[in-house]
């Protein structure tokens, strides 16, 4: 029997679904998948195993103009999916502007390798209107525009409009995956998930409470770091730092008379228990660590170098 193997990347900008779409593929929830964008941050591997066929999935984060060091690592993981994929996924949207980061869309036109470009959210086009005549838009109309004006952008991919959130297109493009991905034996075992640790899924499901309790600039100044993580057979102890720029948002994590971290801390984790079926003991301290985004060193020191 045949054994195929292949990496898949998945990039785009950011808010298009691409966690969502990599937590459909994969069948786990492995990448944080919230409505606010630059959720993702790192390069996360998912791996979907079969007994002629191993899927490695790249989700990365959002691809943008950095603005300070740690968004300059972020594009590097994104820019490095470029380079080593044996099938890309490009997802965008009904709604964004194809033109948008124009120069890492030069970068996918000129891939040898088969590019699957991917509109996502075409459930939303159904409950569109036009504001001028009051009247419901065709959402087949607007899906075969924006379908053509993609193939004016990116002439050599193959294009599938599908709906992460509501799974819709999701067989299909596996299937088309597993037709793309070139004969070779396995590169994870096959009883693998993942390429992260569990620590870093602890790291990233405390982040995603953040993103989604907090507002204006704190979840992007926040980083998670995981000091203890001793487990054995039905439970899990966990220490954990939230490292933030300013004094002012220490304040605003912990909250008043610290409602605000006891919450975070409440549902990571209920999730926590859920992901690791285990019963959760979990700590979180918050520290200053300032300007973290803008230091190199720091950012080494949470792992954001892309080689």
């Amino acid at each position: 029997m045949k054994h195929k193997a292949g990496f898949v990347n998945i990039v785009g900008n950011p808010n298009v679904g691409k966690s969502t779409l990599m937590n459909q593929l994969v069948g786990e929830r492995i990448s944080i998948a919230t409505f606010k964008a630059q959720t993702t941050r790192h390069r996360i591997m998912g791996i979907v195993n079969t007994d002629d066929m191993q899927i490695v999935f790249s989700d990365t984060p959002g691809v943008l103009k950095p603005n300070y060091k740690l968004q300059e690592s972020m594009l590097a993981f994104s820019e490095s999916a470029l380079v080593d994929a044996d099938v890309l996924l490009y997802v965008t949207d009904v709604v964004e502007n194809p033109e948008k980061n124009m120069d890492f869309l030069e970068k996918v036109q000129k891939m040898q390798i088969p590019v699957i470009l991917l509109i996502n959210k075409i459930d939303e086009l159904g409950g569109k209107w036009k504001e001028e005549s009051e009247k419901r838009i065709d959402p087949t109309k607007v899906l075969n525009e924006i379908v053509e004006h993609w193939h004016t952008l990116l002439p050599n991919a193959e294009i599938l409009p599908i709906s992460a959130k509501n799974k819709f297109g999701i067989d299909m493009l596996l299937k088309r995956i597993y037709e793309l991905l070139p004969e070779s034996p396995a590169f994870f075992d096959k009883d693998q998930l993942t390429d992260k640790p569990a620590r870093f899924f602890v790291s990233e499901i405390i982040r995603e409470k953040i993103l989604l309790y907090y507002d204006k600039e704190i979840p992007y100044s926040v980083e998670v770091v995981v000091e203890r993580f001793k487990e054995d057979e039905r439970q899990i102890h966990i220490n954990a730092v939230i490292y933030v720029e300013r004094d002012s948002q220490k304040g605003i994590i912990i909250g008043h008379q610290g409602v605000a971290l006891k919450k975070v801390s409440t549902e990571a984790r209920k999730s926590l228990e859920k992901f690791f079926d285990k019963h959760i003991f979990l700590e979180i301290f918050v520290k200053v660590d300032h300007d973290w985004r803008s230091s190199k060193r720091e950012l080494d020191n949470f792992g954001y170098n892309p080689e």
